[in-house]
């Protein structure tokens, strides 16, 4: 592994980072600096929207904050892939999200999810941005 590799692979993080901190936080802009215009993301093995990323980004901001009150993701065992140009990579993370819900009842409950978010990162002219995210949950608990 080269210094450009590394560099290559922190930027890849440093997305990964901010696409979680943008939905835990609310500030659905910060998207913009995660994927594509054109990106398509995939929402569907949650139950979720699965579409152009304007819509999804849409959807998120609709939907996610009626959802939970809070949220924090958290992200392990990052692989990547990178084409033998270096101007894709294949990304693959591990995440945990535990969210705190009303319980419907005046109080809250924590439910959680657990997956892989697959995304297919391509360089720009503005760094490493993913043009696909397909989220593949693995398990909940508190449903």
């Amino acid at each position: 592994m080269n210094v450009t590799e590394l560099l290559d692979r922190t930027a890849i993080a440093d997305a990964l980072t901010r696409y979680t901190l943008a939905v835990d936080r609310g500030i659905w802009d910060d998207l913009d600096t995660v994927f594509t215009p054109d990106a398509h993301l995939d929402y569907a093995a949650s139950g979720g929207t699965a579409g152009a990323y304007p819509e999804a980004k849409a959807w998120l901001a609709e939907m996610l904050p009626a959802f939970s009150t809070r949220t924090m993701h958290t992200l392990g065992q990052v692989a990547v892939s990178f084409s033998e140009d270096r101007s894709t990579a294949e990304v693959s993370a591990y995440f945990h999200n535990p969210m705190v819900i009303s319980d419907g009842h005046g109080g809250e409950r924590v439910v959680e999810v657990g997956g892989i978010y697959h995304h297919a990162f391509v360089r720009t002219p503005d760094g490493w941005r993913s043009r696909a995210l397909r989220e593949e949950v693995v398990w909940t608990r508190g449903f």
